[in-house]
């Protein structure tokens, strides 16, 4: 009898809707997720200051088109390189699938394009040849920070070929500041962070980033949706889901910033 009752209730038109309803709303996310925008948490503080760690940011995927990596777990694997896609400008802050480790997201600035030279000396950036100009900035100061021998950090303005102006920390010297000259090859673009002494970013050809394959790009980084005051990926105040610690816990002046 009672699996008769269970199976009447199954089929009834109400429990039918709410299916319908459930795998409906499923889809509709299935698509959004996959097509149009993706939330992305920065998880280190190689970004600094444009975006700090338990910043939540809106990445639209569509900016580049679509490559198999653009889907649930590479999952969709029918094709190579990019369909409608386009190329990130230089600036831009791009979510992108590191070349060496395909399963792990990275988000870095684009500065060099295919064809471009790229070389840091003494810590300044030269593309093709020209210093981006730096001014200074003040300074960068936090309640907790990965450079315990320049507190606060100094933070310079920095211009791009193109006009494109962002902020960038120096904090120490490192090994990073000085480099042989790198040649961006077709197809690929050369990504740096903004805290340039605490970045795994292109300019380490082993073991770190390298150059990254059009293919690789997931998104271009938009707006800070919210920000919870995090020091690394295991320490937060808060966590998206908590929002009962939320009041003593948010960044509320990062709330919808935009990523520049």
């Amino acid at each position: 009898m009672n699996s008769e009752i269970l199976m009447r209730l199954w089929k009834s038109p109400a429990v039918v809707e709410t299916v319908k309803t459930v795998v409906y709303a499923l889809l509709i996310v299935s698509v959004i997720l996959t097509f149009i925008f993706r939330p992305y948490v920065i998880p280190s503080s190689s970004m600094k200051d444009t975006l700090l760690v338990g910043d939540y940011v809106f990445v639209t995927k569509f900016s580049y088109g679509y490559s198999k990596y653009s889907f649930f777990f590479s999952a969709f694997n029918a094709f190579s390189g990019r369909i409608w896609g386009s190329d990130p400008e230089r600036g831009d802050v791009v979510v992108f699938r590191k070349p060496s480790q395909p399963d792990i997201d990275y988000i870095k600035r684009v500065v060099g394009l295919p064809g471009d030279r790229i070389q840091m000396i003494g810590g300044k950036l030269y593309i093709n040849g020209e210093m981006a100009k730096q001014t200074p900035a003040g300074y960068f100061d936090e309640e907790e920070s990965d450079c315990p021998a320049a507190q606060p950090v100094p933070r310079y303005h920095e211009t791009l070929p193109g006009g494109v102006t962002h902020d960038v920390l120096d904090c120490r010297r490192s090994e990073l500041d000085d480099t042989q000259e790198f040649v961006v090859p077709p197809g690929h673009f050369f990504m740096m962070g903004d805290n340039r002494d605490n970045s795994a970013d292109s300019r380490d050809l082993n073991g770190g980033v390298g150059f990254v394959p059009a293919e690789n790009l997931i998104g271009k980084a938009q707006f800070i949706i919210i920000s919870a005051v995090c020091y690394d990926e295991g320490r937060c105040k808060a966590h998206i889901w908590e929002f009962w610690k939320w009041p003593w816990a948010i960044r509320y002046d990062r709330f919808f910033k935009p990523v520049e």
